[in-house]
């Protein structure tokens, strides 16, 4: 034993204070984004089958459970709206009393400092399913710009500190910061899906918003799982177009895209850790084959770890939770 190695890197995780003080990321309330459910009605708390814990509020219960959100110091949610009619354009996504826009009403009274972030994208609200509007079975870019930014003023006049455009239409950054400007709208910023992936991990969102396209699929317009430079030109269009904040959707399955970005470009990153990653967490968790806690804090370390700056998170309330405890 002698000459055994001087260096021993084991003295340095001897203890939890030792390993807490001298870690190299760290996991906040801060760093989460909650994503909920708006829908219409009084009352309404319906819980998501396929995403156990979350659920489907009406404007009077997405209040409480903001309230609640905040005072768990997670500063910041994006809301997704069910509307009570869909058609071939989505109409209904920039009424005024639409759900979303009068949860926005809502919760900023109520909760004033809570950040509000709003998805901004046609397949919530089409009949047909599709991020854009459609000739036969073409979904049309230039088109439907003009209907992606009718939503983002309508949630910004309604009091969205920012619009998140997910459609991934060529282009929609800038239809909608040339919106938002024309309309005196200068401090709502723009969180772009910049890098939004056609990925088979949507599955229980779809479920929840019942968002499944009725034809083809949304590979002719998100990403190719196979492309990682692409990604850059993804966000540097966005960017050059308005985009205040990029994100890269999912996430655990894209970590080196999130690093990829994140050491590109000096701007906040965000990972969205989607619902499939969520729901298999909880279905195994369930089964008893896996610690959630554990697991689901490990993932959300390797995202933060991975470069992104920002989490939207199904756990954000339970993983703020868990943080505290620990501390």
């Amino acid at each position: 034993m002698a000459h055994y190695p001087i260096t021993r890197l084991r003295r340095n995780r001897r203890s939890s204070e030792i390993r807490r003080m001298i870690a190299e990321t760290r996991l906040d309330p801060a760093d989460f984004i909650y994503p909920m459910f708006v829908c219409p009605g009084q009352g309404v708390r319906k819980e998501i089958a396929a995403m156990p814990g979350n659920y489907h509020l009406s404007v009077d219960e997405i209040v409480k459970e903001a309230e609640a959100v905040y005072r768990l110091g997670v500063p910041a949610i994006l809301l997704f709206g069910i509307p009570e009619y869909k058609d071939a354009v989505g109409s209904a996504g920039w009424q005024a009393d639409g759900p979303v826009q009068e949860a926005l009403r809502a919760i900023k009274a109520a909760v004033p400092e809570l950040v509000l972030i709003t998805d901004v994208c046609l397949c919530d609200y089409t009949d047909h399913g599709h991020c854009g509007v459609v000739s036969g079975q073409e979904i049309l870019n230039d088109p439907s710009l003009e209907y992606l930014a009718r939503i983002a003023y309508s949630h910004a006049e309604a009091g969205a500190d920012y619009v998140a455009p997910s459609d991934m239409m060529d282009g929609r950054v800038g239809a909608i910061r040339q919106r938002l400007d024309s309309e005196g709208l200068t401090h709502v910023g723009i969180i772009s899906y910049a890098v939004k992936y056609a990925s088979a991990m949507y599955g229980p969102f779809r479920e929840a918003l019942d968002s499944t396209p009725v034809f083809g699929d949304r590979r002719s317009y998100q990403m190719d799982p196979a492309n990682s430079r692409e990604a850059l030109r993804e966000a540097q269009l966005d960017l050059a177009e308005g985009a205040d904040i990029i994100m890269v959707k999912p996430a655990l399955a894209y970590l080196d895209v999130i690093k990829l970005v994140a050491d590109e470009f000096p701007v906040p990153i965000a990972a969205y850790n989607v619902s499939g990653e969520y729901s298999m967490v909880k279905a195994a968790a369930a089964k008893g084959w896996i610690d959630e806690k554990a697991v689901a804090l490990e993932m959300l370390l390797s995202m933060k770890r991975a470069g992104a700056d920002l989490i939207l998170t199904y756990w954000a309330k339970d993983a703020a939770k868990w943080l505290k405890e620990e501390h």
